[in-house]
């Protein structure tokens, strides 16, 4: 196992699950572990190591995620959000930024689902208009923001300011005049990932603030970006099932009948539906890990498997939650077996944009040859 592997399970046991309970209870943003994480250099895994972080891959963020989420999959889903800002931020953004990611003191976050293009995050409706020779004024209502009132950047997406194409991106600090997000997170799941809106009223930005060419947004989107931002989602989605198949099995191989002495795993119906879920998580995980074997060799089918990753993942997270529910009975609406809080947060990734509906009309287009939109 690699070091910071072994440092990871340490703050896992240590600090991210015994706190995942009360961040789920009280909507709280898990400042705390972010900040083990990037003590340990964690925040920094896909920086480069000369800016001074782990320079680590796609494979290694999706370790690091899947144990976290298995867990807290608010934390993991925070640090997911932050793994796909930084690749863009990486590749195009400012060294004294990637040094902060690397080091351990800036949070990133994507902000680009809007009110007026909901799941359709890669036709923004957002504008940036030219003030000056080197500024831009943003104008937005991002609909949905993880980290929203804790992250120190949003890479943002914006309508181009006068080139052709669909999408501008943009690397904005969090604390400029003009941006608002006065809304706290309390939602059904995933309770700690502080996923709010966020306004951008006549922000001024620099110029240099653009990550990327001026209406490249949408092929940095899709090429850049969406490979690992549905592989990580994906993941978050497989650590959370190993997460309630586990905490479901020590239920029901404990739970014992009076009057037989016999265990609810004793009971061929439960371990059938056992088994079917740990079947559908299993398929999950090898989906994943054949996304990475394509991205990594360059195989033709790779951006299908990126396609169908996230969809594949999400679903099978509501069929293995719900199972979970089923087969620890009245006891999993208890919330110290921690099932019921996994079966919440499941819930979540197949809504986020895109949805499984628009990825599975994507996936139906790419295999009719038609074009995704």
């Amino acid at each position: 196992m690699s070091r910071y592997l072994e440092t990871l399970e340490t703050i896992v046991q240590h600090t991210i699950a015994p706190a995942a309970a009360d961040t789920d209870r009280e909507a709280r943003f898990p400042q705390a572990e972010l900040d083990a994480l990037g003590q340990a250099g964690l925040l920094g895994l896909l920086s480069a190591t000369e800016v001074g972080g782990l320079g680590q891959g796609l494979a290694q963020a999706v370790q690091v995620i899947e144990r976290i989420a298995r867990d807290c999959p608010s934390t993991a889903m925070v640090l997911t959000m932050h793994y796909a800002g930084t690749v863009l931020i990486e590749k195009y953004g400012p060294l004294d930024v990637r040094r902060a990611i690397a080091a351990g003191r800036h949070v990133t976050t994507l902000a680009w689902s809007e009110a007026g293009s909901r799941s359709h995050f890669w036709a923004p409706v957002s504008t940036a208009t030219a003030d000056g020779a080197d500024h831009v004024l943003l104008d937005a209502h991002k609909s949905m923001v993880t980290s929203a009132q804790q992250a120190d950047s949003y890479v943002w997406s914006s309508r181009p300011v006068a080139a052709n194409g669909a999408a501008t991106l943009w690397l904005v600090d969090s604390r400029l005049p003009g941006l608002a997000s006065p809304q706290a997170f309390d939602g059904m799941g995933l309770r700690g990932n502080a996923s709010a809106p966020v306004r951008a009223q006549q922000v001024r930005l620099p110029l240099q603030a653009r990550l990327g060419a001026d209406g490249a947004g949408g092929d940095i989107m899709n090429n850049d970006e969406l490979p690992v931002f549905t592989t990580l989602i994906a993941t978050t989605s497989i650590g959370l099932m190993d997460g309630v198949l586990a905490r479901a099995t020590a239920h029901i191989t404990s739970s014992h009948f009076a009057a037989s002495g016999s265990s609810l795993a004793d009971l061929p119906t439960v371990r059938a539906y056992l088994a079917r879920a740990r079947i559908r998580a299993d398929q999950a995980r090898a989906l994943r890990d054949d996304t990475l074997a394509a991205l990594a060799t360059g195989r033709a089918d790779a951006m299908l498997r990126v396609l169908e990753v996230k969809a594949s993942a999400a679903e099978a997270a509501l069929e293995v939650s719900d199972t979970a529910m089923r087969i620890c009975g009245g006891a999993a609406f208890r919330k110290e077996l921690g099932v019921e809080r996994l079966f919440r947060d499941a819930r979540a990734a197949s809504v986020m944009g895109p949805t499984s509906d628009v990825l599975y009309d994507f996936i139906g287009r790419a295999l009719c040859g038609m074009p995704l939109a």
